[in-house]
């Protein structure tokens, strides 16, 4: 179960970086939509820091999606 849980944070980092690359910015951009700099973006999609819900949102809302739509990784395999 633990395992499953650690695994949620990786998978929407790739999830922020599927939606990012569809609508072809780049870290750099996405950081200045959403108020924080690439290197965080960067962490958040490999997985590497766990984002807050401040932070999420913020990111749905640079992406111009709800931010239970870029929670829901059931599709995002590792």
């Amino acid at each position: 179960m633990a395992s499953e849980t650690s695994k949620i944070h990786i998978k929407i980092g790739l999830k922020i970086k599927l939606e990012r690359t569809k609508r072809k910015l780049s870290q750099e951009k996405l950081g200045e939509l959403a108020g924080m700099s690439k290197t965080h973006i960067g962490d958040i999609e490999r997985g590497t820091t766990v984002p807050s819900i401040e932070t999420l949102n913020k990111i749905a809302l640079a992406l111009n999606i709800e931010l239970v739509e870029l929670i829901d990784v059931s599709k995002v395999d590792l």
